[in-house]
């Protein structure tokens, strides 16, 4: 059990946009709780898609959290410098059996489950991958990585499952979407066979994220309730790769007066242009104004 000064939170916000009211709670409430226990507060940029994220917004970034008032310890961690970690973890996966070559793209996906109604779909909507590859041999699959299709590597979540010793289960300190607090029974199964590693050679999120978790040694993971389920997910590959189980807080996300989910993409309530004409107390007025919304 780690000591209260020993507490290591984290933000790890991406570089692809501007941060808006929703990420100043998320990285309010990590500072103000790494700072009431004595702990310790990183910052990592989760910059690994190198087609949307930009320097420009990774340094807009750092200026709004400064403005903000959150004080961060030691250098940022990029996940674009530790590609290297991520292929290690990939290769451990390999060793145990649980990951296979996908080459399906994603129109071959859409076309396949538009003919296939009721097709399972995951906590995000997204369907199930199909499994094309998942059974073949390794002379196959060896054919498969050899042939220059662009090749993902996917999670095999039956023969993931399959290895558990016990059922997988987490510890809720916040409250999830429904109010779920306390022991939380993790259900890995209702995503299907999520990518690792994408065709493009990225590293996606649901890898990287407890990579890095583990690797900067974090106690604390307080996150948004668009993340709950994910958990599930998360601790199966924590599991399987030997790592630690941190704290999970879930938090409520902030929405818009029409219900709506604040989102980079619509610039929605953006720190930048709040800065103009607000001080930092303003927006934590803000952020407790949009919570009751």
């Amino acid at each position: 059990m780690h000591a209260e000064t020993d507490r290591i939170f984290r933000f790890a916000p991406s570089p692809n946009g501007e941060l808006h009211l929703g990420h100043a709670c998320s990285a309010l409430l990590n500072h103000d709780m790494a700072q009431a226990c004595g702990g310790t507060l990183l910052l990592r940029m989760e910059d690994t898609d190198t087609q949307r994220s930009k320097p420009v917004y990774e340094q807009q970034i750092l200026d709004d959290l400064r403005w903000l008032g959150v004080r961060w310890t030691g250098p940022v961690r990029r996940q674009s410098d530790h590609i290297a970690d991520y292929q290690s973890a990939l290769n451990r996966l390999k060793k145990l059996g649980v990951v296979y070559p996908a080459a399906m793209s994603r129109r071959e996906i859409a076309d396949f489950v538009a003919g296939a109604p009721g097709w399972p779909r995951d906590p995000d909507g997204a369907p199930f991958y199909p499994g094309r590859e998942r059974e073949l041999d390794a002379a196959a699959r060896q054919k498969l990585l050899g042939s220059g299709k662009p090749v993902a590597w996917r999670l095999d979540i039956s023969k993931a499952s399959k290895r558990l010793q016990a059922p997988l289960t987490w510890r809720e300190h916040g409250r999830g979407p429904q109010g779920q607090t306390g022991t939380i029974n993790c259900d890995p199964a209702a995503w299907g066979d999520i990518v690792l590693i994408r065709s493009d050679g990225q590293v996606a999120y649901h890898l990287a994220v407890v990579v890095d978790d583990a690797l900067q040694q974090v106690t604390d993971i307080v996150r948004g309730h668009d993340l709950f389920h994910a958990t599930s997910l998360h601790r199966l590959l924590q599991t399987l790769l030997g790592l630690p189980q941190p704290r999970y807080t879930h938090h409520h996300l902030l929405s818009d007066g029409e219900g709506r989910k604040l989102s980079k993409s619509k610039r929605d309530l953006s720190l930048h242009s709040l800065r103009s004409g607000h001080s930092p107390a303003d927006i934590r007025n803000l952020i407790a104004e949009s919570a009751k919304i």
